[in-house]
This record gives structure tokens, C-alpha cells and sequence, in this order.
């Protein structure tokens, strides 16, 4: 059994959840764009408080790994490596999109799971999981088009996550498609996979951990000066 503080900052959502055993005892979040720097910590002091432990108490950190946003995920990383060096303890990176499918929602769901991230222009990240939860397609950015997941659909597929607007136009259509709403990636999620992972040993270098941005980050064009 493991007390496991679980960070997730891959997109506009800034969450964090205390797990113990597994369970989320604890969890505080906000979905206010990325302010992940001026919130995570904050958080972090409410979920402890909350599970009525202190930053002494935990065994591991775990960190949402990406795909998502650049700045979320570097500051989110940034920030678990700071706890972990500082506390002597362990860092656990949890894979995003796998975390989603584990939401409340889904749980009855026996259809193919494919969770959504909003990429550039008509880009999503996305993988495929079975209804047991396992990966049967990897992380990979899918330009969505009529002929995206036409494998998949070959059976019902389950679309959600903040990428799914992309693919409603195009997909929505089709008679094996079915679109969850209100699915945002969670630290909530984390928890369960956080723990396996703490019990396998499955620890991330702290000093060269980095990470899974799936794609260059691109700077926007600078705004001209009045």
C-alpha cells in the first residue's frame, strides 16, 4: 500500500488527487486555461490537507506524462521532480490518455475506448484500448479525417476527451461511433494506475525523466510592436 500525491497538468485542467492504496481519498482541481503555475501548488497544500497528511507521509509522486500541452506538462514535471528530489522519494509517470479511460463514466462501457487530445490544427492524440483497459493501438497523432479509425470502427468505438469536437463532424455519423461528453483528463484516474506501477517498482530517472510531448513544441509568431 502506497500514499501517492498524483499530478495532472496536460491541458487546462490543473488537478491533483492524494491516492492511497489505489483509492483517491482526495482531490482538488481547476479548469481556469493554464494557470498551472500559479495554482498547482496551492492545490497540492488542499489535497493534503484534505487526506490529513503531510508532503512526509508520501512514497511516490506521480506526474500525467503527456501527450497534451507543452507548458502544462513542463511545469507539471517541473514541479513533481522539485518533490521528489526534495523528499528522497520516488517519481511515477502515468501515460494521459490511459488515465482518462479509467473515468466513472466508461465504466460500463464494453466498446472500444478511444480517448481524444486536442493537437494542432485538425491533429488529435489518441490510442485505442480494449474494454479491459488495454492498449490494442499506441499514442499517435491522427490528422482526422472521413478515413480516421476506420479500423476501429469496424465495432463500436467510444470517442471522448477534449479532442472529441474534432471528430464529431466527420464521425459522429457513422453507426458504431458513440460520443461521451465531460471527460477531462484527472488526477482522479491516476490513482489506480500510480499505485500498480509503485508496486512494480516503475520509477522514472528524476534528474533525466522528460515529458511525452509526441510533437515539437512550436512557438506562436511574436506580436508586432505598436
Amino acid at each position: 500500500m502506497a500514499t501517492i500525491l498524483n499530478i495532472e497538468t496536460s491541458t487546462t485542467v490543473c488537478s491533483v488527487a492524494v491516492g492511497i492504496d489505489g483509492k483517491c481519498i482526495s482531490l482538488h482541481e481547476i479548469n481556469n486555461g493554464y494557470s498551472h503555475a500559479e495554482e498547482l501548488e496551492n492545490l497540492v497544500e488542499k489535497a493534503l490537507n484534505e487526506a490529513k497528511i503531510t508532503l512526509k507521509n508520501l512514497d511516490a509522486v506521480s506526474i500525467s506524462k503527456g501527450p497534451g500541452s507543452y507548458t502544462g506538462l513542463r511545469i507539471g514535471v517541473s514541479f513533481s521532480k522539485g518533490l521528489c528530489y526534495g523528499l528522497n522519494i520516488p517519481l511515477i509517470s502515468v501515460p494521459t490518455l490511459e488515465a482518462m479511460a479509467l473515468h466513472p463514466l466508461l465504466e460500463n462501457q464494453t466498446a472500444t475506448k478511444i480517448p481524444l487530445l486536442d493537437a494542432r490544427r485538425m491533429e488529435v492524440y489518441s490510442c485505442a484500448l480494449d474494454a479491459n483497459n488495454q492498449v490494442i493501438t499506441p499514442t499517435q497523432a491522427v490528422v482526422v479525417d472521413e478515413t480516421s479509425y476506420q479500423k476501429e470502427l469496424q465495432e463500436k468505438v467510444v470517442f471522448f476527451g477534449p479532442g472529441m469536437e474534432k471528430c464529431r463532424e466527420t464521425l459522429e455519423t457513422h453507426p458504431n461511433s458513440i460520443f461521451v461528453e465531460n471527460i477531462l483528463p484527472s488526477a482522479r484516474q491516476m490513482a489506480q494506475i500510480s499505485e500498480e506501477l509503485y508496486g512494480k517498482s516503475s520509477f522514472e530517472n528524476v534528474a533525466y525523466f522528460e515529458p511525452f510531448y509526441l510533437k515539437d513544441f512550436v512557438a506562436g509568431k511574436p506580436k508586432k510592436l505598436l
